[in-house]
């Protein structure tokens, strides 16, 4: 079973349960790259040339994102990697946390490098209540995870894990993050900030693994405890989703006060929306919104499209080898 208070006797990766676990991890170690090794010099170039919505809309990006990661690390290593049994999960979860610290100090970068203000940016998510309404809502589902009166054996302790895993990996990564990603990739769209897109294709790449982690992981555990698939449960899944999305709505309208050329609040939600629905389906669920893509350039390589199919493509952006023998580079053929 999936679910269940770790022990140290669970420690025999051999014979391994949850294949679709370790293919996920050694995709990941093969994905590993460092925030340093891209240039952001010519970035500052056409900071100097963007208009105060332009970056207004880049710092809005990054004073989300920087404490978001570290809030999905923290979500992991206190809600997810104590309730799993599976050595291979704990394996995968052990690289996404390293992964979310790098995302952290990739934004780091970018914040030490744009001539921002730091402090500004750093409390921004503090003071604006569009990201305290996110962050509540994520610690809501997390802070019950932390409880000494969970028991995660009983189907209510279940129940808690699911929630926790929907706010955090469904809505936080899969909705809210990919909303992020379009707005930074919009810009790389218009050639602007063309080496920031691609720390963000990194970073999105990261989080299409864990989000088919967080999928798969939902699955499973539905599929070991039967008695959790109930209409009422459905629902209140699907709910938990909704609420992440007019949560989103209301801090887009924040991200995009006035709106910018091509892209303003309208469009970025409706885009949500979309995301919102993919994800609902990947549940197994009937979508809610039917809305359209507005964003179709980016269903061509970091769309939640790449998800289906993801270890049936080349990775042709950068890759190491899993296994440590010959390691290898790729940068991408437009950064």
């Amino acid at each position: 079973m999936l679910l269940g208070k770790a022990s140290p006797e669970d420690m025999n990766l051999h014979p391994i349960r949850y294949q679709w676990a370790y293919d996920l991890y050694n995709q990941a170690v093969r994905n590993t790259w460092f925030p340093h090794e891209i240039a952001l010099g010519e970035d500052l170039e056409d900071w100097r040339k963007m208009t105060e919505d332009e970056r207004h809309a880049v710092k809005f990006l990054m004073a989300f994102f920087n404490p978001a990661e570290l809030i999905v690390n923290r979500s992991l290593a206190l809600g997810v990697y104590p309730y799993l049994k599976s050595p291979e999960c704990h394996l995968y979860l052990a690289k996404q946390m390293f992964e979310e610290a790098n995302h952290c100090v990739s934004f780091e970068y970018v914040l030490q490098t744009f001539p921002f203000d730091r402090e500004t940016v750093f409390n921004t998510h503090i003071v604006t209540p569009s990201m305290v309404n996110k962050e509540a809502f994520i610690n809501k589902y997390l802070k019950r995870m932390t409880e000494d009166s969970l028991n995660i054996e009983t189907p209510e302790g279940k129940k808690d894990f699911v929630r926790n895993l929907v706010a955090t990996n469904i809505v936080m990564e899969g909705v809210w993050f990919y909303s992020g990603f379009m707005v930074a990739l919009s810009f790389r769209q218009r050639n602007q900030l063309r080496n920031f897109g691609s720390m963000i294709n990194w970073v999105l790449r990261d989080e299409s693994l864990h989000l088919q982690f967080g999928i798969n992981l939902i699955h499973n555990i539905l599929e070991e405890n039967p008695e959790l698939l109930t209409e009422e449960f459905a629902n209140e899944i699907r709910q938990i989703v909704i609420d992440g999305v007019d949560l989103e709505v209301a801090y887009n309208v924040d991200l995009f006060p006035r709106g910018i050329l091509g892209l303003n609040a309208d469009y970025v939600n409706q885009y949500v929306k979309y995301v919102a629905d993919r994800r609902l389906e990947e549940l197994g669920m009937p979508k809610h919104y039917n809305a359209t893509n507005p964003a179709k350039w980016m269903a061509g390589a970091t769309d939640v499209y790449e998800l289906v199919n993801f270890f049936e493509a080349q990775n042709t952006s950068y890759e190491v080898d899993a296994h440590g023998h010959n390691t290898t580079k790729k940068k991408e053929e437009n950064q």
